[in-house]
């Protein structure tokens, strides 16, 4: 029986690289008509991930790729490096809440674990206290493998809420304990996502918490995100008797759209803030009073609109403070009350800054600390106090930082400093010295093999003059004679900002022998309103022809040429990598696609509150916008197109694993180069989040190996065999 085995899986190998042309999708074609324009869908039957067709082909295409990855020597370096440094580093640690007394509550995770376990200590200096692993979660049942994925403590720390999630399903079970003796109730809440919708937000004596429930459970359902709801949960009761307190369903008066999560957002003494959250960067806001709210009467009031253009809002006493972009770029921090709100003429606490965006702020009783970034990669801190903004100098010039804080009452502020090539420390900042003092929860953690890497951040000029941000990391005794390999990282939707961070990931890149770039394009928040409109909709072409000059760029000054060069988008980022490849496929020598939106005439149409982002099919220009963006529309037959690996993830509820499914179909059967075109469904994950640390590792590892292999670095190449 071995030996019949091993001529089966020695048949397989010899299979030539484009063997996929042997095995093609299934393909049921469908024609769509909007504007008097004809959509041609060859793959429409795809989407049914019941078919037992469709099931089988992604099957085989996936034990096709693992089996391709397997045959690359290299194929676990990443993922053998990355376990290394988390057995050197000893421990990481995560999910940080600290409460006004002073309770640290956190997330573990051991260099040799699968998973962080939740702990617990009395301020900074009190002794860990082991609180709960995840392992014994449902632990008498098989096949499951749970990670915590948001833990909310109550305001005392006498409670605290664990979401349980497995298999990159975002969905999550909670669990309440009581701290004092461990005991963990027998109730459950269920259908609820913490770690990315909603949170936990308890009431003020303890007694509760709400939360969103999703009536849905199946995660590839169109109806996955309607209708959900604002639940108010009190201790003790029965979680499946929901106590709907702010939904389309419960306040029909607001007329809340059903593809909009209600959320509790934030509160003061008095009131109560409610937001419906969609993909649109601003969003409605509706303020109750506390008491109202908690006895069910419908007395909500709009606080805000899209159009007042308000983020960060926060509430102290009877003022509203929040951050504007209303006749600002990069936002100004303000300050209205809340009985009469003015957004459009507010009092102007700090005024917009010409090249740097404020990001976060927080209150302390000495001050407002606050944040901005130029470019999105170069962060300072100031401290707003009497009317003036005061620079404070950090203990090291850093990529990004974040603050930390117990509130208005309280002088306690943190600041956690990163960089591409500087692993976060956490600072405690004390003004009556001006001084940074080290409060660092994990090890700070050597790497000598990091030693002679460099970054630089720079800006290229596109082709219509705009200057794009470039990051860059690579050893600094490169020889620029067009012969290293680039990998580049690109993103460019929702406002969201790719700010530096300690990533081993591209290190060890450029440990290899690659340079690692970042390309800020259009579309993110790098640099404030324009750069996320500049890549928003109708100007979205700008964010993957951004990528195409960052990348001729490259070529142009030798860093690299056309045969060395991959591109690498994730999610919305599939969008910037699948059309610059598409509309450029000369340039790239290799191409990934990890979880990613590549159909966004059908994502729309799926994903509801996608719309907000990237248009809808009901107006002709958004239409044609969506068009020019869905790069599954633009594969067209006789081209011959890089190597490409795409992957997608069973669970996941954001992008559908149909997307990449259907453009690796049509990329397979249009493509004439004898680059291989690969498709990895993870049975195991969702959209690269809520998995062991491991999985995650093992997912990275197989991009790393890909990119390294197509380019061409000697370590990585197939045995002989795989490549007849």
């Amino acid at each position: 029986m071995r030996q019949l085995i091993f001529i089966i899986i020695s048949t397989f190998c010899i299979l030539p690289l484009n063997a996929q042309k042997s095995n093609p999708a299934p393909s049921v074609s469908t024609t769509d008509e909007y504007f008097e324009t004809k959509i041609v869908d060859e793959y429409r039957n795809l989407e049914n991930l019941e078919s037992p067709l469709t099931k089988k082909w992604m099957k085989t295409q996936t034990d096709y790729t693992n089996l391709i990855l397997s045959q690359i020597p290299k194929r676990k370096f990443y993922l053998d490096k990355r376990l290394e440094f988390d057995k050197r580093q000893g421990y990481s640690v995560s999910n940080l809440n600290i409460t006004n007394n002073d309770k640290y509550f956190y997330l573990k995770k051991n260099g040799n674990e699968k998973a962080a376990k939740l702990y617990y200590r009395e301020g900074f200096l009190g002794k860990e206290e082991l609180l709960y692993d995840p392992a014994n979660y449902k632990s008498s049942e098989q096949n499951h493998e749970f990670v915590i994925n948001h833990i909310s403590p109550d305001l005392i720390g006498s409670k605290v809420a664990i979401a349980m999630a497995e298999k990159g399903k975002e969905l999550a079970e909670v669990i309440i304990m009581d701290v004092k003796n461990r005991y963990i109730h027998t109730e459950v809440i269920t259908n609820t996502m913490p770690a990315n919708v909603g949170g936990i937000k308890w009431l003020n004596d303890n007694s509760g918490f709400f939360y969103t429930y999703f009536p849905i459970k199946d995660s590839k359902s169109q109806d996955f995100y309607k209708h959900t709801q604002a639940i108010l949960y009190k201790i003790g009761t029965n979680p499946k008797e929901l106590t709907d307190i702010f939904s389309a369903k419960n306040n029909p008066e607001l007329k809340i759209d059903e593809k909009r999560s209600p959320i509790i957002l934030d509160s003061n003494d008095k009131y109560y803030v409610g937001m419906l959250l969609d993909n649109n960067y601003y969003r409605q806001t509706f303020i109750i009073p506390k008491q109202d709210l908690l006895e069910n009467k419908k007395t909500w009031k709009t606080l805000y609109t899209k159009e007042d253009k308000v983020r960060s809002l926060k509430l102290v006493d009877n003022d509203l403070y929040f951050l504007s972009q209303y006749n600002a770029q990069n936002y100004t921090l303000c300050k209205t009350n809340i009985m009469a709100p003015n957004y459009k003429n507010p009092e102007i606490l700090i005024p917009e800054r010409n090249d740097e965006v404020i990001g976060q702020y927080r209150f302390t009783k000495d001050g407002i600390y606050y944040t901005t970034t130029k470019n999105g990669v170069e962060a300072k801190l100031y401290l707003y106090k009497e009317g003036k903004s005061i620079p404070l100098k950090l203990p090291f010039s850093s990529g990004s930082i974040s603050l930390q804080a117990k509130g208005k009452d309280f002088s306690d502020i943190w600041v956690s400093c990163s960089g591409w090539a500087n692993e976060e420390q956490r600072f405690k900042y004390d003004i009556k010295t001006n001084s940074f003092s080290p409060e660092n929860l994990s090890p700070i953690t050597d790497y000598p093999e990091f030693k002679d890497i460099l970054v630089k951040e720079i800006t290229i000029k596109a082709r219509d003059g705009e200057e794009i941000p470039l990051s860059l990391i690579y050893n600094k005794n490169i020889i620029l004679d067009s012969n290293n390999p680039v990998l580049i990282d690109s993103y460019g939707a929702y406002g969201y900002s790719q700010s530096p961070f300690f990533a081993r990931t591209y290190l060890l890149w450029v440990n290899q022998g690659g340079v690692m770039a970042i390309a800020h394009v259009r579309g993110g928040g790098e640099k404030g309103e324009k750069w996320r409109l500049g890549g928003y909709k109708e100007t979205k072409p700008n964010t993957w022809r951004d990528l195409i000059d960052c990348t001729e760029y490259l070529i142009n000054e030798k860093y690299t040429s056309k045969d060395k060069v991959a591109i690498w988008g994730a999610s919305a980022g599939g969008i910037t990598v699948g059309r610059a490849m598409t509309e450029r496929p000369d340039l790239f020598k290799a191409v990934i696609l990890e979880v990613p939106t590549t159909n966004t005439l059908r994502d729309v149409l799926t994903i509801g509150s996608n719309v907000d982002e990237y248009g809808t099919l009901k107006d002709p220009k958004e239409f044609k916008a969506l068009l020019e963006m869905d790069a599954y529309y633009h594969i067209k037959r006789g081209v011959k197109y890089p190597a490409t690996l795409i992957t997608g993830g069973i669970n996941d509820p954001r992008v559908p694993v149909w997307e990449p499914a259907k453009f690796a179909a049509k990329l397979q059967s249009n493509n004439t180069s004898k680059n291989p075109v690969l498709l990895q469904i993870d049975y195991e994950g969702g959209h690269g989040n809520d998995t062991t640390v491991a999985h995650g590792h093992s997912n990275l590892s197989d991009i790393f190996a890909f990119a390294f292999w197509q380019l061409g670095h000697p370590d990585y190449q197939l045995k002989e065999n795989t490549k007849k």
